[in-house]
């Protein structure tokens, strides 16, 4: 049997699974080409070693009759996009070279997430976040968060990794939402032979959860853009604790690059345990240009992320 190549998304908004999946499969064979993999490029592009899925579960967190906006989120996921945000501008505080102009951003939408002598309110904790977003947004060179046209829209963006960590928003079934999003992806894994799982943002916590629940070999686990390191908003909800490499993970690869808000404190092996046989995340940096560093595909056409995932699936078809 074929080894699966499984992809899982991030955070956004609905999108065409088709049209994503193969997007990324082309960004996959870009890193493939750049990292010499001639021979695995063209089996991973014609099938002939590996069938590929992408996992999308985007629709799950459409609310019936609303919007779509900001003013969609609860008050507690509107506090922990807060959290998040103003753990990953600590993180980024503490770099050795940061720039002046970026130290006196991050600074003041620190301030406007964590003032002092104001009430707690849902209005207050909304308002004070998109003033944050507006403030990170509107500062040319910050490439915070190049790829989204509008502070109320990220927040609605970020606040999907607070509803999956909520762990609210049950069905008619009674099933939550972040249960309902982790069976979407465990029906990609399979039983059946090997797979290899590359997963990006929001996703990443999500694969982690799954596998966790998964009895199937996975050689190969490629996170690319992780919010795991952030202890106090991420991690520490993540289930089960403390937080560990799942059981059927033989190797786990984790890329984050400089500039990803989303990555702060991105080394993994810090923070989440290896499993019984010694396996935990290895993190390594890559750096991307443009404005919006966070993108799978930015991630995906590096040489040193596409490299291993082609050498694995290589060497898993020939077995």
């Amino acid at each position: 049997m074929k080894p699966r190549l499984v992809f899982v998304h991030g955070v956004g908004g609905p999108r065409d699974a088709k049209a994503e999946g193969e997007e990324w499969l082309r960004a996959l064979t870009r890193g493939a080409w750049r990292a010499g993999h001639s021979r695995g490029v063209s089996a991973l592009v014609g099938g002939l070693h590996s069938s590929t899925s992408f996992a999308y579960y985007g629709d799950l967190f459409r609310k019936p009759g609303a919007q779509g906006g900001a003013d969609s989120l609860g008050a507690d996921d509107a506090a922990l996009v807060g959290e998040l945000l103003l753990e990953a501008i600590r993180d980024h505080l503490a770099t050795p070279d940061l720039a002046g102009q970026e130290e006196r951003v991050l600074l003041h939408a620190q301030a406007q997430l964590a003032p002092t002598g104001q009430s707690q309110g849902f209005g207050n904790i909304g308002r004070r976040t998109l003033n944050a977003l507006t403030t990170l947004m509107s500062t040319p060179g910050l490439r915070w968060f190049g790829g989204i046209a509008s502070s109320q829209l990220t927040l609605a963006t970020l606040g999907q990794v607070a509803r999956y960590l909520n762990r609210a928003e049950a069905d008619a079934t009674g099933i939550s939402l972040d249960r309902r999003i982790r069976e979407r992806v465990a029906g990609h894994l399979g039983l059946n032979g090997p797979t290899v799982v590359v997963a990006h943002s929001l996703g990443t916590v999500v694969a982690l959860e799954a596998l966790h629940e998964h009895k199937g070999d996975v050689p190969l686990f490629v996170t690319l853009g992780s919010p795991l390191g952030m202890r106090t908003a991420v991690l520490h909800r993540t289930r089960p604790q403390p937080a560990g490499t799942p059981e059927t993970v033989g190797r786990w690869l984790n890329f984050w690059d400089r500039d990803d808000v989303i990555a702060a404190r991105p080394i993994l092996e810090h923070f989440v345990r290896p499993n019984g046989a010694g396996v935990g995340p290895v993190s390594d940096r890559v750096d991307s240009d443009g404005l919006w560093v966070h993108s799978a595909v930015k991630y995906l056409a590096h040489p040193a992320i596409a490299g291993p995932v082609v050498e694995a699936l290589d060497t898993l078809a020939g077995q």
